[in-house]
């Protein structure tokens, strides 16, 4: 999932949309379908560099879904900042599209909404069978003991992205593989009105997605084994706090990143601010920006010192994109054509090419494409070391409340105010009270 901002009437809405389960997309209101078999409508998440830039790629091939079975598909990319909201108010009102993208991780808080069509095996065998999909990118579908919300369409995982040319002039000789290594290159970098490392405190979805993996390494999960939350637990304050204090103690990170929410941490790696950034999958994206390749190296993300085997630590959630289908729909042939189309093989290929990221299909992932450096990072990472967000119904309200909890710590920290296990704990603490009972 990528670069969530929801706003916190999303806690509101999901509990509307839960009461809502027999509502979904079908509907002609508020651009959703036509009623027709010959029309779609699709609402996709921004992949690439603008909207505008993904209206170009996707219109491209939508063209080549119509002009195969003749139906048409009207399309919509929806930005990251608003897709969520969007997505919980078609669950509520029924007046939504055909077909959308999700961000993976709100697979089993959309799936409890009942809006969104089950991929039993019926489904599956209609798009090509379940099988043709890897499993980590399956493991974030949907709650285990049900029939997944979503299909997997683009796999991501973090990497860390570091500037050579900084790491030089700086007297770095190589990308650190622990976190201390990455705090004592970021202190030999963050001088001179350049920094170390770059964040986007302003952006729900990045917090969450960090302070997940720092959790995991403290051995907290945020949520027991029955689905409640356990925000407060010693190991996820530890990791809050280790994620906020390269700010607020290492002072590796510029106190303006705070406020970041929109992509500028990458834009200032690109513009060689910033020696390092950890995020999902970035070439396209430096590329836009006028970085080549061969000015900056890909690592996996860092581990704990002392870690047995750092191979297999959690370092990176199990990030993506999945496709999924309204219930009731009123084109379901024609929104399954649709998913077994963005799902083949050369769309894969295709696609996941453009944007940087891997294919969830397992033949397409065997293109030589996916085996460069960067991607090769990310593919072997979600093979080996990423772990799904949990898979709990009350996803979407943890990004938000927690997500919310962190970004007003990066405030704290922005402003010189003290940063201490604490007053982690009490915004933590706040965070789980707004949460579901």
């Amino acid at each position: 999932m990528r670069r969530l901002r929801a706003a916190a009437t999303a806690v509101t809405v999901v509990t509307l949309a839960v009461t809502a389960s027999g509502c979904g997309g079908g509907s002609s209101a508020g651009g959703g379908s036509n009623n027709s078999p010959r029309t779609l409508t699709y609402w996709a998440s921004n992949q690439g560099p603008s909207i505008e830039a993904d209206k170009k790629i996707l219109t491209k091939e939508l063209a080549k879904f119509t002009q195969q079975t003749g139906i048409k598909v009207k399309l919509e990319v929806v930005p990251w900042a608003d897709l969520l909201n969007r997505v919980l108010a078609a669950t509520a009102s029924g007046e939504g599209p055909d077909v959308l993208n999700i961000g993976n991780s709100w697979s089993s808080s959309l799936q409890a909404t009942g809006a969104l069509l089950p991929w039993d095996a019926k489904n599956y065998k209609a798009i090509g069978g379940k099988d043709r999909f890897v499993e980590t990118a399956l493991s974030a579908t949907g709650a285990e003991d049900k029939d997944p919300a979503a299909v997997p369409l683009y796999s991501l995982s973090y990497a860390l992205y570091y500037n050579k040319k900084m790491f030089a002039d700086a007297g770095v000789s190589a990308p650190p593989k622990t976190w201390d290594e990455l705090v004592a290159a970021g202190k030999k970098i963050s001088k001179g009105g350049k920094w170390g490392l770059a964040a986007e405190g302003g952006n729900l979805s990045e917090n969450i997605h960090h302070a997940f993996v720092f959790g995991k390494q403290h051995g907290a999960d945020f949520f027991d084994a029955a689905g409640k939350p356990t925000f407060t637990s010693d190991g996820a304050v530890a990791a809050v706090k280790q994620y906020v204090d390269l700010m607020a103690k290492d002072k590796i990170i510029a106190p303006g990143n705070a406020e970041y929410a929109q992509n500028q941490s990458l834009q200032d790696f690109a513009n060689n601010k910033t020696a390092m950034v950890l995020w999902q999958a970035a070439a396209s994206t430096f590329k836009a920006h006028g970085m080549k390749p061969s000015d900056y190296g890909v690592v996996p993300v860092p581990v704990p010192s002392g870690t047995p085997d750092t191979g297999k630590n959690t370092n990176s959630m199990v990030a993506g994109i999945n496709i999924a289908v309204f219930k009731n729909t009123q084109n379901l042939k024609g929104a399954q054509k649709f998913v077994k189309f963005m799902t083949s093989e050369d769309e894969q290929k295709l696609l996941n090419k453009t944007y940087g990221s891997i294919p969830p299909v397992k033949d397409a992932q065997q293109d030589p494409a996916f085996d460069q450096p960067d991607t090769k990072v990310l593919r072997e990472t979600l093979v080996n070391s990423a772990s799904p967000l949990p898979n709990v119904p009350n996803e979407s309200q943890f990004e938000t409340t927690v997500g919310t909890a962190i970004k007003e710590l990066w405030a704290d920290a922005a402003a010189g105010r003290a940063v201490t296990t604490s007053s982690v704990k009490a915004r933590l603490t706040k965070a789980q009270q707004q949460m579901p009972k």
